[in-house]
């Protein structure tokens, strides 16, 4: 297939669910695509429904219960089948409607909200599943173009001077605090942004990972634009 996505050797491009989900990362593949143009009016789902929140969770039912034209009913039958697909492997699949995440603002030198680049980390053998049907699409990066926050001396530094315990105790409490999970992009890195319609699976930090764990972050939202995207 050839798409944007195909000469990237972070990302591996399959033709369908099963691919997607059964196929192993391995090098510097930590990143599948089911690459789609999706034929639909997800932005009409998106006026009918109803932000309770910055993040509104939407049930399968919320879906069903919209009135909406031909394009906007085919919209809503791909996002059924995609929360279905995903249910059906065993995952836990949660679509929202989205106007922003929650800033860390705690400390001005590091930032451990989801608009940083980060990855995911889980106990168990998982992995992350996301499509953004509407709105902007979240951003990945190559692990080769970028530092562990952690690493960065000027960083460490800060952190050391919030931490008051024992020396053999620091590491523990960069991880307790996620701090370990955050990434700053070198000067030349060159992300790539997911795209809308693409149902991806990212690799997750576990014991069992036999690749790096993908570095990717949420985009900025669109002034005035809510997104719609599903996340496992």
């Amino acid at each position: 297939m050839s798409n944007i996505f195909s000469e990237n050797r972070q990302i591996g491009v399959v033709a369908d669910f099963y691919e997607l989900a059964h196929t192993d990362f391995k090098g510097e593949t930590n990143a599948l695509c089911w690459y789609r143009n999706l034929d639909g009016d997800f932005n009409e789902i998106v006026a009918r429904l109803s932000l309770k929140e910055n993040i509104t969770e939407v049930s399968p039912e919320d879906l069903i219960a919209l009135q909406l034209s031909e394009k906007g009913s085919r919209a809503r039958e791909i996002i059924l089948n995609d929360l279905q697909l995903l249910t059906d492997f065993g995952a836990s699949p949660s679509l929202n409607l989205l106007k922003c995440y929650e800033r860390d603002e705690e400390f001005d030198f590091i930032a451990t909200d989801v608009y940083s680049f980060h990855v995911d980390r889980s106990p168990i053998a998982t992995d992350t599943f996301l499509c953004t049907y509407h709105g902007a699409a979240s951003d990945i990066v190559p692990n080769t173009q970028a530092t562990q926050k952690i690493l960065i001396p000027e960083i460490r530094t800060k952190l050391g001077e919030l931490y008051d315990g024992p020396p053999e105790g620091f590491e523990d409490f960069l991880k307790e605090n996620y701090f370990d999970l955050h990434y700053q992009l070198h000067a030349n890195a060159e992300p790539v942004n997911l795209g809308i319609g693409h149902l991806w699976r990212l690799a997750v930090d576990h014991p069992k990972q036999q690749v790096l764990p993908c570095i990717h972050r949420a985009p900025i939202e669109n002034e005035g634009e809510y997104r719609l995207l599903l996340i496992c």
